[in-house]
């Protein structure tokens, strides 16, 4: 099983590693650390967790208050999205119907 992470997805990590690491250096480190080790597992896990959206899994971040938003086929997990659940849940949905 192959990871595809896309370019929002990718940017979603680059913006979530700057915001951590404008609070205390080093901390944007461990948010890509722990980010990464939850993409990683779903490798092992993909499609146990909850569908939101109709057809989006979220892998909640264990560390950080992010969500992995992902869909698969026989082959490749697609990231979409890696999004701060605080967020209004109306522009989660929004950002993954764009």
């Amino acid at each position: 099983m192959r990871i595809k992470i896309s370019e929002d997805a990718s940017q979603d990590l680059i913006n979530g590693y700057n915001f951590y690491e404008e609070q205390e250096p080093g901390v944007g480190e461990y948010f890509l650390d722990s980010l990464f080790s939850s993409i990683d597992s779903l490798v092992l896990y993909y499609g146990i967790q909850q569908k939101f959206f109709g057809k989006y899994f979220r892998m909640l971040s264990r560390t950080f208050p992010y969500a992995i938003y992902y869909s698969h086929d026989e082959e490749v997990i697609y990231i979409h999205s890696v999004l701060d659940v605080r967020q209004n849940p109306t522009f989660i949905k929004h950002r993954l119907e764009d």
